[in-house]
């Protein structure tokens, strides 16, 4: 029974692309219009289907990292292109309608982050291995979205740019008071306190990362200037006179975003600017995938514009300016990958297994397409809270006349699988 509802089910749902299907009793499904992506896929396992049915997006992660699923040439770009297609264009069955809203309507529930869970989170992803994250991250390690102003830029240069224009909208000035929410292994607040001399207060929940931006800052020779805190950001009680969170707001968990911004213009000055770099939704609300949730990001969320903007309207801060990244972050997460598949022997020397590389992998690609091929962007949030602290136009960012290109990709550019 399971074997013809789910045949019935991918009937429904393939129309694009070109899909082969060897199912677990041998039989085979050809599906879609044969256009590319071509992609040939066996499920291995009688109960394969009754998963894929009930829960697809969590079934399909798990299959894929337990060898259940097994993609010729392990293209696990080109089958998540052709599943992300086919959803995004709406065929799913009515069935999974309904469960996907269902999943929509009580991410408040799962979204829920009290302390004890916001450190517990933190620490199941950041805690993993800070010279594992040393091998795919640039330079600086920088763990969000680089800045392409030139499609040419190494993933180094599209850093530093990235860092260069978020300390161009905070106007950084020397002995300014700067707190860095999430802040990482240090990049930003370094470069904050060494290029632009800042005093900086980084707060993490993860100790793995504390203690590794610690050492930089003393190797760089900022640590007079830098704080780095093993700290709830709820429980940050000075005020600064800039804040800058980048990459932090995805994983607050929208029922606290009230909390978060309420603290935000606590701990602004009068005067302050603030500056939010986080992924977002270009649509309505939805959630996010279960697969995710359980395996890489506990408790994350990528907001829809709306729901950042309804309870910023409630406080006393307000926006002086909304930038919208387009292809940034996925072209960063494919210089991750490469980066990542280019080093494996390093990371089996690590100790970690090859069921985790397939799990990083599927990660890195799913993360890519969720930019590409799905309504995500990275939204930057330039908050105030009177006119006449930042300028009313964007001229004192940029050099006059300087191109901007369309894409972060070169033209023409395909990527690898």
């Amino acid at each position: 029974m399971w074997n013809t509802l789910f045949a019935a089910m991918l009937r429904r749902l393939v129309k694009t692309g070109d899909l082969t299907l060897v199912m677990p009793n041998s039989e085979i499904l050809t599906l879609g219009n044969g256009q590319a992506p071509s992609v040939h896929v066996t499920l291995h396992g009688a109960d394969l289907p009754r998963k894929l049915i009930l829960n697809p997006e969590l079934a399909m992660g798990e299959a894929y990292m337990d060898e259940a699923l097994t993609i010729q040439d392990d293209d696990v770009r080109g089958f998540l292109t052709l599943i992300v297609r086919n959803f995004g264009q709406g065929h799913l069955p009515q069935t999974q309608k309904l469960m996907r809203a269902l999943r929509i309507a009580k991410r408040r529930w799962d979204q829920f982050i009290p302390r004890g869970a916001a450190a517990k989170n933190a620490q199941h992803h950041y805690d993993i291995s800070t010279p594992f994250y040393y091998l795919f991250l640039d330079e600086d390690r920088q763990y969000t979205c680089a800045y392409f102003k030139d499609p040419g830029f190494t993933l180094e240069q599209a850093q530093e740019a990235k860092k260069a224009h978020i300390a161009g909208k905070l106007m950084i000035k020397p002995g300014m008071r700067v707190l860095d929410i999430g802040s990482g292994w240090g990049g930003l607040a370094i470069t904050l306190a060494r290029d632009y001399g800042a005093h900086v207060t980084g707060v993490t929940l993860s100790e793995e990362q504390r203690k590794a931006a610690t050492l930089r800052a003393q190797e760089a020779g900022v640590a007079d200037k830098v704080d780095f805190r093993l700290q709830d950001y709820r429980d940050v009680t000075e005020q600064f006179d800039r804040i800058v969170s980048v990459g932090m707001l995805e994983h607050v968990g929208q029922p606290q975003y009230p909390t978060y911004f309420k603290q935000v213009e606590k701990n602004l000055a009068k005067d302050g600017i603030a500056l939010i770099h986080f992924i977002g939704r270009v649509g309505p609300p939805g959630n996010l995938s279960p697969w995710f949730q359980k395996y890489i990001f506990p408790g994350g969320y990528t907001p829809a514009l709306s729901e950042v903007a309804s309870v910023i309207e409630k406080t006393s801060l307000e926006p002086a300016d909304i930038e919208v990244w387009r292809t940034h972050y996925d072209r960063t997460l494919y210089e991750w990958l490469i980066r990542f598949e280019d080093r494996l022997d390093e990371v089996r020397a690590m100790g970690y297994d090859e069921r985790f590389i397939r799990m990083w992998r599927y990660y890195l690609i799913a993360s890519e397409l969720s930019l590409s091929d799905m309504p995500h962007v990275l939204y930057h949030v330039q908050l105030h809270k009177h006119q006449g602290v930042v300028p009313i136009t964007r001229d004192y960012l940029y050099v006059k006349g300087a191109p901007e290109p369309h894409s972060s990709f070169p033209e023409g550019f395909v990527p690898e699988k």
